[in-house]
């Protein structure tokens, strides 16, 4: 029963992560040159993306922390959720590159709040039927959904909408993303229960040394990879390809970590969080074919690209949850 009821609530929270996903990746799709058409240059583009990511991460620590101490672990996911879904069809009011800079770092940050709490959740689940299990599906539902948003966007374009008219229409899958969250706080209030051998104490731990090295490896991975608003502002600028099938490129790395996330999880329930270093080391070589290359070198690189979602490392991620944190430190151990 237990596992039937864990397996429900992951389900339930991969497809609110579908709606998620669906808005906020199918506007980074197009991000890039919308602010572009607005008058932003490369180095802001840049800065913008930066900015928004840094933010982002940057308060998952706090958000965590909070919700630890607060134990209103849903509120901050419906706080941050908010935030993330609202700022994409705001940027259809957009007339000048400021604004929409701000819309775009608000939505980093809205997802900065809700996600450790909610990765943290779907932790419980993985205790009863596998942490690479439930990571690899709710990531597989998360990237079909940033596959069909920039798909959508691409079509939008191809028709001749406009970048507005694509982010408005983002408003719906926003909507669904709310109500099917609404849904999953009725049918699971208490998602502790989910994980075996539930009865948390919350007692506070230092995080090991292990742990410490994981977050610097993570750092400095992250430090290698360029953001879609600036590789799409770069496909724009240079005529890699026309404007209309820049989403398409960034749904073929979407489609590529939907593809390899069930795989990868099921891998390490089996083999262990080794799996997840094949998928780094394909990734690593993904910027000299997007950056230097025409439009089928492009193409192979978003293939690459999309080897690295931020949970390609689904596997080391819940290995290092598992064996690094404890019950106060799960929430803020999603920083990394």
């Amino acid at each position: 029963m237990r596992n039937r009821s864990a397996l429900h609530f992951v389900l339930i929270i991969g497809i609110a992560n579908f709606f998620a996903d669906f808005t906020y990746e199918g506007a980074r799709g197009i991000i890039g040159p919308f602010l572009g058409s607005l008058g932003a240059s490369a180095a802001t583009v840049g800065f913008v993306a930066g900015l928004g990511e840094l933010m982002g991460y940057g308060l998952r620590s706090v958000s965590g922390y909070f919700a630890d101490r607060s134990h209103r672990h849903w509120a901050f996911a419906f706080f941050g959720y908010a935030i993330n879904m609202f700022a994409v069809p705001a940027l259809a009011l957009s007339k000048q590159w400021p604004l929409a800079a701000s819309l775009v770092v608000s939505e980093r940050i809205g997802r900065g709040i809700r996600k450790p709490t909610v990765e943290a959740m779907l932790s419980y689940a993985g205790r009863s039927i596998g942490a690479g299990w439930v990571f690899g599906l709710n990531e597989a539902l998360d990237q079909a959904g940033a596959t069909i948003g920039p798909l959508l966007m691409a079509l939008v374009l191809y028709l001749h909408g406009g970048y507005r008219t694509g982010f408005g229409i983002l408003l719906i899958p926003a909507l669904l993303c709310l109500a099917t969250l609404v849904l999953a706080r009725l049918l699971h209030p208490r998602p502790h229960e989910l994980e075996e051998g539930a009865g948390h104490t919350f007692a506070t731990a230092n995080l090991k040394q292990t742990y410490w090295i994981y977050f610097v490896a993570g750092a400095l991975l992250a430090a290698g990879f360029a953001d879609f608003a600036l590789i799409g502002f770069h496909f724009q600028k240079a005529n890699v390809m026309p404007g209309n099938l820049i989403p398409v490129f960034y749904a073929v790395a979407m489609a590529a970590s939907a593809l390899a996330s069930i795989p990868l999880g099921r891998l390490f329930d089996r083999l262990g969080p080794n799996v997840s270093l094949f998928a780094f080391l394909i990734s690593a070589v993904a910027a000299p074919f997007i950056f230097l290359g025409a439009s089928a070198f492009a193409l192979v690189g978003m293939i690459f690209l999309g080897s690295r979602d931020e949970r390609s490392g689904i596997a080391v991620s819940s290995d290092a949850y598992r064996r690094y944190s404890t019950a106060e430190t799960k929430h803020g151990f999603w920083l990394v």
